[in-house]
């Protein structure tokens, strides 16, 4: 006759049907940060990378005001070099599809979904962004974007057609520029409408081209829709406690998609070429985000 079976001394007796729950050992939060299903950790990690970003960017500014005074294209191409190393120092790849545009000027129009989006943007295009004016207010970040040439702008009705002016200027004088018309950033799950103003200064340009940017690893992982506020920064988010969470994770990539240049000649009005160019960034960042290939007619 088989002798009954007897739980060990402590142990806890369970019911039938009902489900395991786990506690850790080591009660607290700090403990449990480590002993979560999906740890954050890396506070380190994080702290080392943020001192390099700070210090090499202390490093790259005489560079780029030096720069500026030279003639030549030193000035063009040391920001993507700056923002390629950044990338770097953050632990964040970069996978482009498609090819710049090489006409000269080219409206480069781009979905947002983070303040990541001008690091990335920065490494592959030979470009001017297009910001806020209070951007230009904030310490160290406004000098890096004004040694950057960044154009801006405040969007308030009465300035509308005196910084129109300033970017047809920059494009007359042969910059390209990068616009975001969407007009905020989004939470990266979704594509917001184009706005048609911002396609005002395109008849001043050679060439639009459609650009996309999604961030689709995390840990060398597809990044899933609970994942993606990590990234994207939007609504009330503080900048510092983002950018913290972020450089506390590893195994991080971001995807260019660089869509087929047009000539906006081609194009009725700015209204038509808000929507077309915000169907073909929508398409390609659900294709993006799903793992899909992209649409043929909206890859390079």
């Amino acid at each position: 006759m088989a002798k009954p079976r007897t739980s060990p001394p402590g142990a806890r007796r369970l019911r039938p049907g009902a489900p395991l729950r786990f506690r850790p050992r080591l009660p607290g939060r700090t403990w449990a940060d480590v002993l979560e299903e999906r740890p954050e950790g890396g506070r380190l990690r994080a702290v080392r990378r943020l001192a390099c970003v700070v210090l090499f960017t202390l490093l790259a500014m005489p560079v780029q005001a030096a720069l500026l005074a030279l003639p030549g294209r030193g000035k063009d191409r040391f920001p993507r070099f700056y923002h390629r190393t950044l990338l770097r120092l953050i632990g964040m790849k970069l996978q482009v599809q498609g090819t710049a545009s090489a006409a000269r000027p080219t409206l480069f129009v781009s979905n947002h979904s983070s303040w990541l989006d001008i690091l990335v943007l920065g490494a592959v295009l030979d470009a001017r962004f297009v910001s806020k004016a209070e951007v230009g207010a904030w310490p160290l970040v406004g000098w890096v974007a004004r040694l950057g040439r960044t154009v801006f702008v405040s969007r308030s009705r009465g300035r509308t057609g005196a910084e129109a002016e300033a970017m047809r200027a920059r494009l007359a004088g042969g910059e390209s520029i990068i616009l975001f018309p969407e007009g905020t950033t989004s939470d990266g799950a979704r594509v917001l409408p184009f706005r048609s103003s911002f396609f005002a200064v395109a008849g001043a340009a050679a060439a639009v081209q459609p650009v996309t940017v999604v961030y689709d690893r995390l840990g060398g992982l597809p990044v899933g829709r609970k994942d993606r506020p990590l990234f994207a920064w939007y609504g009330d988010m503080e900048t510092a406690s983002h950018a913290w969470r972020l450089l506390r994770r590893s195994g991080t990539r971001a995807t260019v998609a660089l869509g087929a240049p047009f000539a906006p000649a081609g194009m009725p009005d700015r209204k038509a070429m808000a929507a077309e160019v915000g169907r073909r960034v929508t398409a390609t960042a659900a294709a993006l985000r799903q793992n899909r290939p992209l649409p043929a007619r909206d890859a390079a």
